[in-house]
């Protein structure tokens, strides 16, 4: 599937600028990124939910009566 992906000028130069740095393209060094981007987001939100559940125990305690 072919996409368009409006970039800032910040991010259009640091993309080149790691694209460049790795000796890739810019449009593989996005795809990784977004490949890593999903692979980990299940993870990440289970370990946001864990703190949450640690850091405001109390408070969530509180609102469930």
């Amino acid at each position: 599937m072919a996409m368009n992906l409006r970039l800032t000028d910040s991010e259009s130069e640091a993309l080149r600028a790691k694209a460049e740095q790795e000796g890739r393209s810019m449009q593989e060094v996005a795809r990784t990124a977004i490949a890593q981007y999903v692979s980990e987001r299940p993870q990440r939100l289970l370990h946001a939910i864990h703190r949450v559940r640690t850091e405001d125990a109390e408070l969530l305690e509180r609102l469930s009566k």
